[in-house]
């Protein structure tokens, strides 16, 4: 039995014959070529026209490439000449300074004011939100340009019958960095007239600047994360009042930092960067809020606000700190930087804190004395102007109003600027110069007709305001009725070159006249000169520097770089005649022409002035506390109505003076109860005092300073 393979059975179908695949048959069918459908034959207009595009197709789209790759090069190129991200955040050509007032609080902002840098992640949420709501919504998604933007701000020129350019640019929040970096150019005084010519000249907008602009932009794209150029934005950026960048804006307007900015606050700033002078809240608060508001309804609709947290910061609008009230410190704050250092107060690119003497407390009682006066006393639409100065005895300024208009700046200061002549307020430094000598205050002198040879002039027989004569008087009672004749008689006893070296020590004007006529006030005088003329008699006769500066520091210093310059300086005339001179001026107050200047059981000795024709009217004083100069005139000299130094000027001097003192207890003025009339003093021994008075005040003047000025002969008329 032979054996069989073990596994399954073989099948039939396995052993049946595969039938191999029959041949198909030819077919018997005869095949039919398709005939070709005709081509056309083309014209050589057609062939011409198929060539034209294939070679625009050619040339465009290497033209193209080489486009691409000329703007991937000068992006790359300017890619490697931005500069690191830390050092393009103070963008500021000089540097700021901050005026505080004899306090320490701040009162006014000069320069560009930088707070310190911020970075968008370190700024109030609201105030980013409120940039990139009003400027560039699309910030975060493009890649610096914003094609959609620019085709939009082309339509709305076009519509508004501007160039395609002019007007609206459709700048991102990138472009517009790179405007604000000058597309890396720093400024070079020998490359542009002037720096103004050098910001006009980085905001061009033709049309190789805008493309110049584009690749610059792209290049910080790569160069810097978006935040980082948001940072940059906001803290290059003018935003109006001196204040350059988010934190310096915030501490202007608001005094606070940009990290705690409101909704409201950020709308307001974020409403500056269209038009920061037009929108600054210092020049228009009205106008800016209104601003503000479109700002909260962009946040609203872009999703940055709630309705109901718009609506609420639409019906709490931003305020200003009472610091941005002061606005920039007017009169006082301008002469305080012409008289610094030039060094840092205009060229320097450090940040300096200036502390003054101002007081704000008096600052805001003599505008309100003034403007008391001219509310209710000066006809309506008067175009006269006025000028306040109130100091401490020691030539501190506590207070200057330089005009009517108390908030311009860099206008002109009445107070430093007016030089105008004093009239009969000069007449206390001729009897200081005969009370120096020897003379009493109740001396004899007459008063009567009188007349002297002027040469080149002639006859000059001045009279007195009255037109009275009243014959013996003393020199105090020639000083308190404010005689003419007396005065002139006076300075030629003790000479016009004693009187005018004592003018001149007190710093009491310029270009004093060189003959009699000095006696009555033909000289020039400012406000701030008269005041510290005066102090000078206040403190004991020693001459003042009046001083506005008492520190002046760079900001991360620890001590101070300079100190106060002026002060008391050399003394003029003896202390004994300063008291008694005092005691004289007392009565012109108090029995005399300006009685009007009383107030309040205080003692004030002052002198009251009015010039040829009643071109100008003073009233200078002092209480044993503050000195106040208060001159009246028009600019263009044109003579006042009514009005002389006992009127106006004394009324707006007790207005002043009356809110200085409201919480000050009286104190007497530094003179002698009472005078003793005393033995006369000889002709020859005041000759021999004059001649040592002279000695001593030239050698005080020549060892601590002084100077002065002559001018011609000036015929004046009566004064008062």
């Amino acid at each position: 039995m032979s054996k069989q393979p073990r596994g399954r059975r073989p099948l039939v179908a396995d052993r049946r014959a595969v039938p191999r695949k029959a041949k198909p048959k030819p077919s018997t069918r005869k095949k039919v070529k398709r005939a070709r459908k005709p081509v056309p034959k083309r014209g050589p207009l057609r062939r011409l026209l198929n060539w034209a595009l294939r070679l625009l197709w050619w040339i465009t789209s290497r033209a193209a490439l080489v486009g691409a790759l000329f703007l991937a090069l000068a992006v790359g190129y300017q890619y490697t000449t931005l500069p690191a991200f830390e050092s393009v955040l103070d963008g500021r050509a000089h540097g700021s300074v901050t005026l505080q007032d004899r306090h320490g609080e701040v009162f006014a902002w000069r320069g560009d004011q930088f707070g310190g840098a911020v970075s968008a992640g370190s700024v109030s949420p609201h105030l980013k939100n409120a940039v990139i709501a009003t400027e560039d919504k699309r910030f975060y998604t493009h890649f610096g340009l914003s094609p959609r933007g620019i085709a939009s701000a082309v339509r709305i020129n076009l519509r508004e019958g501007r160039g395609p350019l002019s007007g609206h640019g459709g700048s991102t929040i990138t472009q517009q960095t790179a405007k604000l970096l000058c597309l890396g150019r720093e400024y070079v005084a020998s490359e542009w007239a002037s720096e103004a010519a050098y910001v006009a000249d980085c905001r061009r907008g033709n049309v190789q600047r805008k493309a110049r602009e584009a690749i610059y932009a792209l290049a910080m794209e790569l160069k810097y994360s978006k935040d980082e150029i948001l940072s940059i934005y906001l803290n290059r950026a003018y935003m109006g009042g001196g204040a350059y960048g988010a934190e310096a804006a915030m501490q202007r307007y608001f005094g606070k930092p940009a990290a705690a900015a409101s909704a409201s606050e950020a709308a307001m700033l974020a409403g500056l960067l269209t038009a920061p002078s037009r929108f600054a809240p210092t020049s228009n608060l009205e106008r800016s809020q209104n601003r503000a508001a479109t700002v909260l309804r962009l946040m609203q609709e872009q999703g940055y606000l709630t309705q109901a947290q718009e609506e609420r910061a639409r019906q709490e609008p931003a305020e200003l700190s009472a610091a941005a009230e002061q606005k920039a410190g007017g009169a006082f704050a301008d002469w305080v930087m012409a008289s610094g250092p030039e060094v840092f107060l205009q060229r320097s690119t450090a940040d300096v804190v200036i502390k003054t003497t101002l007081d704000q407390n008096i600052q805001a009682a003599a505008e309100a004395g003034m403007r008391e006066v001219f509310n209710n006393k000066v006809r309506q639409g008067s175009k006269a102007q006025a000028a306040v100065v109130v100091m401490s005895a020691d030539g501190a300024v506590r207070a200057m109003v330089g005009g009517r208009d108390f908030d311009v700046v860099g206008g002109f200061n009445r107070a430093t600027q007016a030089f105008r002549q004093p009239g009969s307020a000069f007449k206390p430094f001729v009897y200081a110069a005969a009370l120096d000598l020897g003379y009493g205050p109740l001396d004899v002198i007459m008063d009567e007709p009188s007349c002297w040879s002027i040469p080149g002039s002639g006859r000059w027989c001045p009279e007195n305001y009255d037109r009275k004569f009243r014959g013996p008087v003393t020199l105090t009672q020639a000083l308190q009725k404010s005689l003419n004749v007396p005065a002139v008689k006076l300075a030629e006893s003790v000479g016009t070159d004693l009187v005018e070296i004592v003018a001149v020590g007190f710093g009491a004007g310029r270009e004093f006249s060189n003959g009699l006529a000095m006696a009555l006030g033909a000289s020039e005088s400012s406000p701030m000169q008269m005041a510290g003329a005066y102090a000078g008699i206040l403190n004991g006769g020693s001459a003042v520097e009046p001083y506005g500066l008492e520190t002046l520091s760079i900001v991360g210093d620890s001590e101070p770089l300079m100190q106060a310059t002026g002060g008391i300086r050399e003394r003029i005339i003896q202390d004994r005649a300063a008291r008694e001179l005092i005691w004289m001026m007392e009565k012109v107050v108090s029995e005399g022409t300006g009685r009007r200047a009383q107030f309040g059981g205080w003692q004030i000795a002052g002198k009251t002035g009015t010039t040829q024709a009643a071109r100008d009217a003073w009233f200078i004083g002092f209480t044993s506390e503050y000195v106040a100069a208060v001159w009246m005139g028009y600019d263009d000299n044109t003579p006042l109505t009514g009005v002389t130094g006992s009127g106006l000027p004394a009324e707006i001097w007790r207005e002043v003076m009356l809110r200085v003192h409201a919480d000050l207890e009286p104190r007497p003025l530094p003179m002698p109860a009472s005078i003793d009339p005393g033995p006369q003093t000889p002709q020859v021994q005041r000759r021999q005092t004059r001649d040592t008075a002279i000695e001593r005040i030239l050698n005080d003047l020549f060892s601590g300073g002084g100077g002065g000025g002559t001018r011609s002969q000036q015929d004046p008329s009566e004064q008062r």
